[in-house]
């Protein structure tokens, strides 16, 4: 993997991990009167589908040059990050079960982009 690809994949991953954490910010604040229509609701929403979408983009340009099964487990890194930002971010709460699955994700990533 050349260095611009992992670049390439590293933005794919922050895009969607902040594209969820605007996304569920957005259905936080859509309880209100106003619903989706507030600006409150409809500004983390709106930036929360760009965000989606760069990676989107972005991760077919690697399938471009790719296997999908060598991008595809840097997805499983995408869960790890949105864990922990979720809890730092969302303050949602960590359990011993989520950090033990992150940590065997990232033995498998590691595993998984060594055979290349």
């Amino acid at each position: 993997m050349t260095l611009i690809a992992l670049v390439i994949v590293l933005v794919a991953l922050i895009a969607h991990t902040a594209g969820q954490i605007f996304l569920k910010h957005a259905m936080a604040s859509s309880h209100t009167t106003a619903g989706f229509r507030a600006r409150a609701c409809a500004i983390p929403f709106a930036i929360g589908i760009g965000l989606m979408t760069t990676q989107f983009f972005l991760n077919l340009g690697l399938l471009q040059h790719y296997d999908l099964s060598f991008i595809y487990p840097f997805q499983g890194l995408g869960v790890i990050i949105i864990t922990c930002t979720a809890g730092i971010t969302l303050r949602e709460k960590l359990t011993f079960q989520l950090v033990a699955g992150s940590v065997l994700i990232s033995i498998g990533v590691a595993l998984v982009s060594m055979t290349s």
